[in-house]
């Protein structure tokens, strides 16, 4: 072909805009780059447990030690009840769900400042960090979720029909976890401080919600301040799936289903308003 003829066809080109401070969050981009989330996420599941002698063990041996110790102080020293059913089985299902909850929280809120260079030097949604995590939490919950049916066959706690909605309490964990988590790594771009606080609140809100105990547990008078926790009728769901025992709290169910899309949603929004200075700022 003449290069006359080819000087004349049209070029594809592709224009980078800066983003406005409250614009749309750019569903279709995320789509167009899925394979490079893919990328972090396979990237994210090799570093998790390189150089460690126990590897994935770790993903049972913490929760399950945390269970024991649960057992000991809220079920053998403060005898609070538990479904009836063994304490370690009951404070570890609300660990399995607890689990996956602060480990999206804490891996996307450090998500752009462990990627910095990359964040400073290429282009793509910057979205794609914190996301990135949940493919590594589903691992470690499908371990855990796996160590619950080793300790319900050893203590004789059969399932029920009711796992049939363990999916359900899943996403509503996952949408909260990451309506924080990309709160957190927005501001953690701009201010360090929220890599030293998150840790503490992380390790406050564990005994502020009914990770070792139940809501029905909680003195009527404070019953309605923990209810107001998002985390409530979750962890509440999830042992009322994984174990059979108790009742649905409808009314908490419905607060954390609320809370979890409007924090989702809200997270997407403040990640994509503060998007455009992450490059400058970390």
């Amino acid at each position: 072909m003449p290069s006359e003829a080819i000087s004349e066809l049209p070029r594809a080109h592709l224009v980078i805009r800066p983003r406005g401070r409250w614009s749309a969050i750019r569903v279709h981009e995320l789509w167009e780059f899925r394979d490079l989330l893919r990328s972090f996420a396979k990237r994210d599941i090799k570093l998790r447990y390189r150089q460690t002698a126990l590897g994935v063990v770790w993903v049972v041996l913490q929760p399950l030690l945390a269970a024991g110790i649960f057992s000991f102080v809220f079920g053998r020293v403060a005898k609070l009840p538990s479904d009836g059913v063994p304490y370690i089985v009951f404070s570890y299902a609300g660990l399995v769900a607890w689990t996956v909850f602060s480990g999206v929280v804490t891996k996307a809120s450090d998500s752009l400042v462990r990627n910095s260079v990359m964040v400073s030097k290429v282009y793509f949604p910057r979205m794609l960090l914190p996301l990135a995590v949940v493919g590594s939490s589903l691992i470690d919950f499908g371990v855990s979720l796996a160590m619950m049916g080793v300790l319900m066959a050893i203590f004789n706690v059969a399932p029920t029909p009711r796992l049939l909605l363990l999916p359900a309490w899943l996403f509503l964990t996952l949408a909260l976890s990451l309506g924080l988590g990309l709160i957190a790594s927005a501001l953690s771009a701009r201010y360090r401080d929220v890599q030293y606080i998150l840790p503490v609140a992380i390790s406050m809100l564990l005994y502020a919600s009914p990770v070792a105990y139940s809501l029905q547990a909680v003195p009527p008078s404070l019953r309605g301040v923990v209810a107001l926790n998002p985390l409530t009728g979750i962890l509440e769901a999830f042992r009322w799936s994984l174990l059979g025992t108790g009742r649905l709290p409808i009314n908490s169910v419905l607060w954390s289903i609320s809370a979890s899309m409007v924090l989702f949603v809200l997270g997407a929004f403040v990640f994509a308003s503060l998007e455009r200075d992450f490059a400058d700022v970390i």
